[in-house]
């Protein structure tokens, strides 16, 4: 497997939502990541795949949530997100997707 395809394992998609897009006025974009990826991969990965420099990586873990499905007791996926803040004067443009 190529490093770029062992890049894109770890971040999975960007996140769009109104509290990420308030994130992005101040310099940090949120992506989905791989959830036995740790920050130093992370930072890896995307200035690799988008060529801008990260000044620090924030992760946090949702746990799924327990949902019922035709009377079944389900359990959503845990999620884990990372808050990236790139340098000064970079930027990624997340609408255009991965």
């Amino acid at each position: 497997m190529s490093t770029k395809a062992a890049q894109y394992d770890v971040i999975r998609k960007p996140v769009i939502t109104e509290k990420a897009t308030m994130v992005s006025e101040n310099g940090a974009i949120v992506f989905e990541v791989a959830i036995d990826s740790n920050k130093p991969q992370i930072k890896e990965a995307v200035e690799s795949l988008f060529g801008v420099k990260v000044k620090a990586v924030n992760t946090t873990i949702t746990k799924g949530k327990a949902k019922r499905f035709r009377g079944q007791l389900g359990s959503r996926k845990d999620v884990k997100k990372a808050y990236v803040t790139l340098e000064e004067g970079n930027t990624i443009d997340v609408s255009t997707g991965l």
